[in-house]
C-alpha cells in the first residue's frame, strides 16, 4: 500500500517498474486508489518478447526458467479496465540491442538490478557446463552486429475513474491553459 491518501495524486508515472508487480491487478487497484478521479496515469513496462533470445537459449540449455515472464499488452489493458481506470490506450515497440556475448548481456541485467523472480527457477548453482550450453545456444543467433537482445516495450496511458477531463478539442488536440496547471493545496 502506498503511503498516500485516496484520490490525492493528479499524475502517476511509472517507467519500467510494473513488470516487477505480480499480480498487476493489485498494482493498478492501488494506483486507482491514490489517483484523482480526473487524474492521469502513464507508464512503460516490458512485454512477453523481452529477452526472448536469452529465454530461448536457456530453454535449450536446461529447460528451466531463467528469464522473467512479462505480461502481454492485451492482459495489461484488461487489468487496467478491471481496476476501474478509464479509456486506456496502449502501444508496443520492439527495441533490438546487440551484445558482444551473452555474459555481457547478463552483467548488464545484473547491474540494473534485474533478477529472475519466476516461480520454478533453479535455486542451486548452475555450473560451467550449463552456462556453456546456454552460451552455445545463444551464439547460434549471432548476426553481424553481435548477439540480439529484444526488448518489447509497452507504452500505456489511462485516466482515473472519472475519465478524461472535458477540454475543448481542436484538430485532435486537447488544450489546457497553463494557469490550470498548478500545485493543489494540501489538506
Amino acid at each position: 500500500r502506498l503511503p498516500l491518501k485516496d484520490a490525492s495524486v493528479d499524475l502517476v508515472f511509472s517507467s519500467l517498474m510494473l513488470q516487477w508487480c505480480d499480480p498487476l491487478d493489485e498494482a493498478f487497484a492501488e494506483i486507482r486508489r491514490v489517483l484523482n478521479p480526473e487524474g492521469f496515469f502513464a507508464f512503460t513496462t516490458f512485454g512477453p518478447d523481452t529477452l526472448k533470445e536469452l529465454r530461448g537459449a536457456w530453454a535449450e540449455a536446461d529447460g528451466y526458467s531463467h528469464v522473467n515472464h512479462f505480461a502481454d499488452m492485451h492482459d495489461v489493458g484488461e487489468a487496467l479496465v478491471r481496476a476501474g481506470l478509464s479509456e486506456p490506450v496502449l502501444d508496443v515497440d520492439r527495441v533490438l540491442l546487440s551484445y558482444p556475448d551473452a555474459l555481457t548481456l547478463m552483467r548488464d541485467l545484473k547491474a540494473i538490478g534485474a533478477h529472475n523472480v519466476t516461480a520454478g527457477r533453479p535455486r542451486a548453482l548452475m555450473g560451467k557446463a550449463r552456462l556453456q550450453r546456454m552460451q552455445n545456444a545463444y551464439e547460434a543467433l549471432r548476426h553481424e552486429s553481435g548477439l540480439p537482445a529484444t526488448y518489447e516495450v509497452i507504452y500505456g496511458a489511462t485516466w482515473g475513474s472519472a475519465g478524461r477531463r472535458a477540454a475543448p478539442a481542436i484538430g485532435g488536440e486537447a488544450r489546457i491553459a497553463p494557469e490550470a496547471i498548478k500545485r493543489r493545496e494540501r489538506r
